[in-house]
């Protein structure tokens, strides 16, 4: 982009001109990564071929601190994080939008960085990038950078799935363990140091939903991703959409040691804590032990667990038993103890 060494170079404001820069821009780093024939073509937007279903449309943005951290960075997050939102509504995704806020002063290596990473998820997903923008502020007037994706998927007509549909008996499946991408992101940004494999658990779970899906047609009423808010906040609003209570057992619910420990430290619950890459799926009871089995099996569920079940209790609670006999009511998370957390 010009004769300095990339390692030397940051992004400046005429990066975000629309001029020769943005071009070089475009052309020597963003195509270089993210090229199909749709985002090749450089229109002001992309046109996608029809299919049959539904469209599912959905939009989100990306300013975790750290950018880079273990497991993953804010790249590969904005990626799978708009991958699931569309799974979770039983839709295949299509294809993402990709915008990017840059700071000036961001050096081009942590850019490049992160685009390669974004190409590199998009080839696992088999979700590709077919739309963007860039836009470049003043030094202080972000941080480093900023991502919004987009996504576009298709619901076959046979597939409903919402909140609204958890129903009386129906079993609580947490597709893994809790608050690893939550935790990740506190203890480096706390400097802390654990033992063990601690890292984000940021993967697309498209393909998972959608084995689930095919293998139990009409078991599965509702899905969800618990990021921001963590379990409990997910677990909150599906109660309060479906009118129902839910009930938890502690003891069953999976939480790696280093996680545990880490909270101890940092007086968190991991029940609040953001995840990227676990589902919670509300299934009618007869198949769950069956659709558990087939989770475990997989690389994204090997740590699944049924949690809980609905029932006809106070409409919008959910209560959890502990393993001494008592119980608790479990409250949405109030406040935002973990700012910038994806």
């Amino acid at each position: 982009m010009t004769n300095e060494p990339v390692s030397d170079q940051v992004i400046l404001l005429d990066h975000g001109s629309g001029g020769l820069a943005s071009q070089q821009l475009i052309g020597e780093l963003f195509l270089k990564y993210l090229d199909n024939p749709i985002l090749r073509g450089l229109e002001d937007s992309a046109v996608v071929d029809n299919r049959p279903g539904r469209l599912a449309f959905t939009t989100d943005s990306y300013v975790v601190d750290p950018i880079f951290f273990p497991g993953g960075d804010i790249g590969k997050l904005a990626v799978h994080g708009t991958i699931n939102d569309l799974a979770m509504r039983g839709a295949e995704p299509i294809c993402l939008s990709l915008g990017l806020i840059l700071e000036e002063g961001l050096p081009l290596t942590d850019l490049e960085t992160i685009i390669s990473s974004i190409s590199e998820a998009c080839k696992q997903s088999g979700v590709p990038i077919v739309t963007g923008d860039t836009k470049v502020v003043p030094r202080g007037k972000a941080d480093k950078i900023f991502i919004n994706t987009s996504g576009v998927g298709i619901v076959p007509e046979t597939i409903s799935l919402s909140s609204r549909q958890a129903a009386v008996g129906d079993k609580v499946i947490l597709s893994g363990t809790m608050g690893d991408h939550g935790i990740t992101i506190m203890t480096r940004r706390a400097g802390i140091a654990l033992q063990g494999n601690l890292q984000s658990d940021t993967m697309p779970l498209h393909r998972l939903v959608a084995r689930l899906l095919a293998e139990f047609p009409g078991s599965v009423h509702t899905l969800r991703d618990p990021t921001r808010g963590g379990v409990a906040t997910s677990l909150n609003e599906i109660a309060a959409a479906s009118g129902l209570s839910i009930q938890l057992d502690e003891k069953s619910l999976p939480v790696r040691p280093e996680v545990r420990a880490a909270c101890e430290i940092l007086g968190l619950e991991a029940l609040y804590l953001a995840n990227e890459g676990k589902l919670l799926a509300v299934v009618a009871p007869e198949p769950a032990p069956a659709l558990l089995s087939l989770l475990k099996a997989t690389p994204e569920g090997q740590d699944a667990a049924i949690i809980g079940t609905v029932v006809a209790g106070t409409a919008g609670r959910v209560v959890i038993n502990t393993p001494i006999g008592g119980s608790r009511v479990v409250s949405p998370l109030h406040g935002e103890p973990l700012p910038r957390i994806c």
